[in-house]
């Protein structure tokens, strides 16, 4: 396949973030890309994403971009804000720019949902269903 992809991944609770990531990676390749293809973004958190994903999405050889990050529930109203605008900001470059921007953050209420969705607790690993998304927009915008 002929694209460009971007990954915009956050270093916070990196422990989750960076098995999503090597699970995303691992499925584009099996797909077809090449590293040269994929180029990878570390953030400092899910607050951060959106406005990396703006920028790699203003790039005309980014194609899509692939959001990676963990938000679990503390005891504060935090996890709402950071969820809900991380969300939205992530909408927002996609509808602007015409490009898939695929919502792979993680938005549990414990560790161990998280840990699960990640694959580091026997489950499936959702970074293989994040690479996936992006390729099958890819291919959605191509037949439009």
């Amino acid at each position: 396949m002929k694209a460009r992809i971007a990954i915009v991944a956050s270093s916070f609770n990196d422990f989750i973030t960076k098995s999503l990531l090597e699970a995303c990676l691992n499925e584009l390749k099996r797909q077809g890309l090449s590293q040269k293809q994929v180029t990878t973004l570390w953030v400092p958190g899910a607050f951060e994403i959106p406005f990396a994903a703006l920028k790699s999405a203003q790039q005309k050889n980014i194609d899509a971009v692939i959001c990676l990050g963990a938000v679990i529930r503390g005891e504060t109203y935090h996890f709402e804000a950071v969820c809900h605008e991380c969300a939205r900001g992530m909408m927002e470059v996609s509808l602007k720019y015409g490009k898939p921007v695929i919502m792979g953050v993680l938005m549990t209420e414990t560790v161990a949902q998280a840990q699960a969705r990640a694959g580091l607790k026997g489950k499936h690993n959702k970074g293989v269903e994040f690479a996936q998304a992006a390729l099958k927009m890819l291919a959605l915008l191509k037949k439009t």
